[in-house]
């Protein structure tokens, strides 16, 4: 998967991705990660990108032409690498149509980010990702290029860089291989709408605290039972209104119903 990350911080987008997981999986070419830098395409020797904006307001706007010419860049590299693919694939056969190459705006006037929405963006060859600065963006650009509005949550940031680093990390653990252990993509909080069941390690003892006894049985479908009893308790207990979603069987819609009781007494006598 090739990640395209239009920013004015290209260090500090590399800096923070080229790490952990995400560094081992470029490094085993699972993925591709590349900060393009907007003032490369700037059109003036001191290569600045913002000016006042029409109109009068505080703070200043990244102008349209050097996002533009960027993004420009990147789909020529896009389209020049899957014609290269296709030509070694099939020599002589009609090329198929060119798919629009799906660019996202990081921008608290997005669609809220979700595990749902990064398992579709897993689906894509090439993702751009478009970090504004300043005071956002000339709107007319944004009407040209974007396909997708998102924000990572109802609060504002300095520039899009931060958000597009929580996106590639959460969309690159979905590509195949990117996990050393694959299955356990399919386990983690908020995969099914529930939240992840508590989990333990050695000692079985730590400051008085025992490890559940069901997880040192060994009867492995008691404990995927316990497991998943568990998620459906503490996501009534953290994240109720996840539980819409959640497909629950008649037992577990019980379970959850006597959780909410239970947290509305305690919050009454609070």
């Amino acid at each position: 998967m090739h990640f395209h990350i239009m920013t004015l911080f290209p260090d500090m987008v590399m800096a923070g991705l080229g790490t952990s997981i995400t560094g081992r999986a470029i490094a085993k070419g699972l993925l591709s990660i590349e900060a393009v830098n907007i003032r490369d395409y700037a059109f003036n020797k001191h290569n600045s990108v913002d000016d006042y904006p029409y109109g009068g307001g505080a703070g200043m706007l990244m102008q349209a032409e050097p996002v533009y010419l960027a993004y420009q860049a990147i789909e020529e590299q896009i389209q020049k690498r899957k014609e290269d693919t296709e030509a070694h694939e099939a020599e002589g056969a009609a090329s198929a149509q060119p798919k629009r190459t799906r660019v996202i705006y990081l921008s608290p006037q997005g669609q809220t980010f979700s595990q749902e929405m990064a398992q579709e963006l897993a689906e894509e060859e090439d993702l751009v990702l478009l970090c504004g600065h300043y005071e956002g963006i000339d709107e007319r650009v944004l009407e040209e290029i974007v396909t997708d509005y998102v924000s990572i949550g109802d609060y504002v940031l300095t520039g899009g860089e931060l958000p597009a680093m929580v996106m590639v990390d959460t969309i690159s653990r979905l590509v195949p291989g990117v996990l050393h252990n694959d299955v356990s993509a399919e386990f983690e909080s908020f995969q099914d709408n529930l939240l992840e069941y508590p989990q333990y390690s050695r000692p079985e003892v730590w400051h008085d605290k025992q490890v559940p006894p069901i997880l040192l049985s060994g009867h492995h479908a008691n404990i995927e039972k316990w497991r998943r009893e568990q998620s459906v308790i503490r996501t009534a207990r953290r994240r109720p209104d996840l539980l819409e979603k959640a497909e629950l069987t008649a037992d577990e819609k019980k379970l959850a119903a006597e959780i909410l009781r239970e947290k509305e007494m305690e919050e009454e006598e609070e």
